[in-house]
């Protein structure tokens, strides 16, 4: 199966914790922010493959963007009230400062990553091709999506590397784990896959 921008969100809507992340998260006001990664991907895999929307999302990633605080303290505010917010969710909610990532990744996973510049920046390392998406509401309500690799990949589920960060360990983890929930995955080993080519 392969679909497009307007597929890609009307999926993504049809997921009710996704749609209400989208409808509320400007209220919360947050810089530079997107509702991202498994929470959009998965949602793609799960209509392709017959499940229900929110079937096997572990959580709902969202970035924003602010680097006129790098302290844990200033990021902790923001997680805490976007708690609130979302508390009535029957799901994980996963907040996190895109300017704070260089302080923690290596520590976490073993290799460098230089200072991000904006969410989309942490949008393009993510380490498979279908996890690369951010999709926020723009002011006129409207849908925007970012999706740097496309959605070819996704709407055919396939796993491909996207090597901007070198950590095969983690990739080949997270392949394996949702090859389990979703076993008509493609997984193109990282040591074989060609480097993927942004769309811009």
């Amino acid at each position: 199966m392969l679909a497009g921008k307007d597929d890609f969100i009307r999926i993504v809507l049809d997921n009710p914790i996704d749609a209400t992340l989208l409808d509320r998260l400007p209220e919360v006001g947050l810089p530079d922010c997107y509702v991202v990664a498994g929470c959009l991907f998965q949602t793609i895999w799960n209509d392709v493959s017959g499940f229900p929307p929110t079937h096997g999302i572990l959580d709902y990633d969202v970035f924003y963007f602010d680097d006129t605080d790098l302290t844990w303290e200033a990021e902790d505010v923001v997680i805490r009230r976007c708690a609130e917010v979302f508390s009535d969710l029957d799901a994980q909610v996963e907040v996190r400062n895109q300017a704070r990532v260089h302080l923690w990744y290596p520590e976490k996973y073993g290799v460098p990553c230089p200072p991000l510049c904006s969410s989309r920046d942490g949008v393009d390392g993510f380490l498979n091709t279908s996890s690369c998406f951010g999709v926020r509401r723009t002011l006129d309500r409207d849908v925007d999506v970012y999706a740097p690799f496309g959605f070819d990949d996704v709407f055919a589920m396939i796993v491909r590397p996207n090597r901007r960060r070198e950590a095969p360990a983690v990739y080949h983890d997270k392949a394996q784990r949702w090859r389990r929930t979703w076993p008509d995955l493609t997984i193109i080993p990282w040591e074989t896959g060609h480097q993927a080519t942004s769309d811009g």
